[in-house]
């Protein structure tokens, strides 16, 4: 799951051709390869997968939170056809990755770049920049879009940034991450296809160092935390899906385990508003406060008492804006949160 394309500008996602019943891959046929297995055995369970949905159901029918079309008043009802896509299920991605990793062994090609080239390149070199700040001390709301100069004070501090990408797809971001002098380097997906491929073109352009699972961020098996947490169209597919807005939950579940305290989330989404995804941390933040709280844990047994919550710390402001109803906006939004220290 790497993402969504951008469509064209005369064009919305419920245009698209839906892909027909032969060109999907079923589930119960994919077949699973055994390192993929070795997952569960390696990284252990934290949650029971059933477990997960249930308290994302249940959490969706009382909490009475929003789903992230709602967030703008001023949008029109969405029909079903354009908040459920192909693009939601597993069964698209097994097949696209397979057609892309079948024309890779064929030809050499490395397969799309989700949101394109010029936006995985802002989304790089602006994390890079968003790093070195929090590495310098210089934690602050608002930061300078990319520096146009190298920035060189700092590099040495990115060895120490160990980077999630969720939904990795051909893997082609971490590679770029890896350009700009990061290191520490996991990219996970659901679909083993992706991961293949991403393996593949890893080797081939000598970036053997980069880690690739296949995982699925709703039901993740990693035990692990990240100082940084990349999603690059990851949450857009998510929403697609019918039970769209309880995996969204899910997904929120899961990914404020992964990110480490202190840590940030940079989300890059097409489906989404800068201020929309801010509105679902806070709906996240809000349902967290929420929960009961654990049993008292002896003094010299405290680790941290409060749930773990996200506050927004930046976003980029490079990409091209357009003019719609009266409303400036970009097609494409990029959107940094931080982990609270306390949790």
């Amino acid at each position: 799951m790497a993402g969504i394309r951008i469509p064209p500008e005369d064009s919305d996602l419920s245009q698209s051709r839906a892909p027909a019943a032969s060109d999907l891959v079923s589930d119960d046929e994919r077949s699973v390869a055994a390192d993929s297995w070795s997952i569960k055995s390696d990284y252990g369970s934290t949650l029971d997968d059933d477990q997960r949905h249930a308290d994302a159901s249940e959490a969706l029918s009382v909490g009475n939170f929003r789903a992230s079309s709602d967030y703008s008043s001023d949008k029109e009802e969405p029909d079903a056809e354009t908040v459920t896509s192909m693009l939601g299920h597993q069964s698209y991605w097994d097949a696209a990755y397979a057609d892309e990793l079948a024309n890779f062994r064929e030809h050499g090609h490395a397969g799309e770049v989700w949101f394109g080239a010029d936006v995985m390149d802002i989304v790089a070199s602006w994390t890079k920049s968003l790093c070195i700040e929090i590495s310098d001390g210089h934690l602050v709301n608002h930061i300078d879009d990319v520096k146009t100069e190298p920035v060189e004070q700092g590099d040495k501090d990115l060895s120490c940034w160990s980077i999630l990408d969720i939904g990795t797809g051909n893997g082609l971001l971490l590679q770029e991450l890896a350009k700009q002098g990061f290191s520490d380097l996991t990219g996970t997906d659901y679909s083993e296809g992706a991961i293949n491929l991403a393996r593949s073109l890893a080797d081939r352009d000598g970036f053997t160092n980069i880690k690739f699972l296949v995982d699925d961020i709703l039901e993740t098996k990693l035990d692990r935390q990240f100082r940084l947490i990349m999603d690059k169209g990851t949450l857009d597919a998510i929403g697609l899906h019918p039970d769209g807005s309880v995996k969204r939950i899910m997904y929120w579940d899961s990914v404020s385990r992964l990110v480490a305290p202190g840590g940030i989330l940079v989300i890059t989404s097409c489906n989404n508003t800068k201020d929309e995804l801010v509105q679902e941390v806070d709906n996240f933040n809000q349902r967290m406060a929420g929960l009961p709280q654990e049993p008292e844990i002896p003094k010299d047994q405290e680790v941290c008492k409060d749930p773990p919550s996200f506050r927004y710390l930046s976003h980029v402001r490079s990409y091209p804006t357009f003019m719609f109803g009266g409303a400036v906006g970009s097609r494409v939004a990029t959107v940094a949160f931080l982990r609270s220290w306390n949790s």
